[in-house]
């Protein structure tokens, strides 16, 4: 009995270390990848390392003809160029000014005609048959008549951008006010509070968290008429920066704005709109949880 039950352990021992040390070396493997979960710089750009291998690959194995598609080095080299003589910064300016200037006539327009659909029973009925109607016009549709009212001008660009910008805000401006508890409406108003403050204490919080999507949502589409706009429209800027480059067959310089456009989205969204739409929900989701604690 002791001889044939002596190889078994030793067969056992000696399988014991190396077991532990496979598992440490997951554990410890486990523990970096948590590690780098943690980090927002991974977070940020890891999604992107695959990608960017792909399109690499792709352009080293030539799987497409140079002349349609090229690697990320010579979109490197491209934007060093345009960065040197200036014309992708001017480019990139242009586009932000037209960009500004339809944000903020977007939300001024948009903000005020939104609520005044959401408060008034009078102003929906009239208003909201026309806001459904030219939800569903596409934004380009109106480019051609808009030329010829306005030219290949700011004006025309501004338009687009303005039309893409109110009807998505207006709705998301309507669905918040209608998502505000109206035990709280009824509550400020056993407390004496008149209309004013109940709209600006009560109805405009309570719909921030509908209308910073809205704004996110709005943006969105509003980046994508711009590019449109530009390559239509305009004689500068980065959409009309890759309509030229196509026209002169330079596929780099077309690659190169398609990364401009998303890494700009991209930095907009993570700094300012979704910080800015995360806060009002949280702020609004703690009132929630105090008014059913109470």
């Amino acid at each position: 009995m002791t001889s044939t039950a002596s190889p078994t352990r030793e067969k056992h021992a000696g399988r014991g270390p190396g077991r532990r040390g496979r598992g440490a070396r997951r554990g410890l493997a486990w523990r970096l990848w948590h590690r780098c979960l943690r980090s927002g710089t991974f977070r940020t750009l890891g999604p992107f390392v695959p990608v960017v291998a792909l399109w690499w690959l792709l352009a080293a194995l030539e799987v497409f003809p140079e002349s349609f598609f090229v690697g990320p080095p010579a979109v490197v080299d491209r934007l060093g160029e345009l960065v040197e003589k200036g014309i992708l910064p001017g480019y990139l300016s242009d586009s932000l000014t037209r960009l500004s200037y339809g944000v903020g006539f977007g939300l001024l327009i948009g903000l005020p005609l939104g609520f005044a659909v959401a408060m008034s029973r009078w102003v929906r009925r009239a208003l909201w048959p026309i806001l459904l109607f030219f939800q569903a016009v596409a934004d380009i549709a109106w480019l051609p008549i808009v030329i010829v009212w306005f030219g290949f001008s700011l004006t025309t660009v501004t338009f687009v951008l303005v039309y893409t910008i109110v009807f998505p805000l207006m709705l998301s401006v309507v669905a918040g006010v209608e998502q505000v508890p109206g035990e709280l409406v009824r509550a400020a108003r056993s407390l004496g509070a008149g209309r004013l403050r109940v709209f600006l204490e009560v109805i405009v919080p309570g719909a921030l968290p509908s209308v910073a999507g809205g704004i996110r949502t709005g943006l969105g589409y509003g980046w994508r008429a711009l590019v449109a706009a530009e390559i239509i429209v305009g004689t500068s800027g980065v959409g009309f920066m890759m309509f030229d480059a196509r026209r002169v067959g330079d596929v780099s310089q077309v690659f190169l704005g398609m990364v401009v456009l998303g890494t700009l989205w991209y930095a907009l969204d993570a700094l300012i709109l979704a910080p800015f739409e995360r806060a009002t929900v949280e702020r609004w989701g703690m009132v929630r949880a105090m008014e059913a604690d109470g």
